[in-house]
């Protein structure tokens, strides 16, 4: 029997040995549902969870690789990747920037510059 799968000594491992990992794993995954099908005995039915969660394992840490990779990749790039941006909440990514908050319709600008506010001797007075 195998022991569990440790993330920290699937992280050492290089691309090419994490996909062999993941390949042999679910060979026999494959293999434990065949003789659960055959009335195996309990210990191969137990099995079953430990190699499910050892396949996650594995994906878990090729996914996180991969993410760690491009990271790097763009790090120089003036944007980054949509993926590799803050989730935060949707109404924070939804949220106008300082900019587009602070943008005026030319009518706006001609209705502000008109009405523009005076001041004199320190109480604020419109303009008409």
């Amino acid at each position: 029997n195998m022991q569990r799968v440790k993330p920290h000594e699937l992280r050492n491992m290089d691309d090419n040995a994490l996909v062999n990992e993941l390949v042999k794993h679910r060979k026999e995954l494959a293999q434990l549902r065949v003789s659960k099908v055959s009335q195996a005995p309990q210990m191969k039915l137990a099995r079953i969870k430990l190699v499910r969660k050892a396949i996650a394992k594995i994906l878990t840490v090729i996914n996180q690789k991969r993410i760690d990779q491009s990271r790097k990749d763009n790090q120089k790039s003036k944007y980054t990747p949509r993926d590799l941006r803050l989730k935060r909440t949707k109404a924070f990514r939804k949220r106008l920037t300082k900019f587009e908050r602070s943008r005026k319709t030319l009518r706006q600008q001609k209705q502000d510059n008109n009405y523009r506010q005076k001041e004199i001797r320190g109480c604020r007075v419109t303009e008409q």
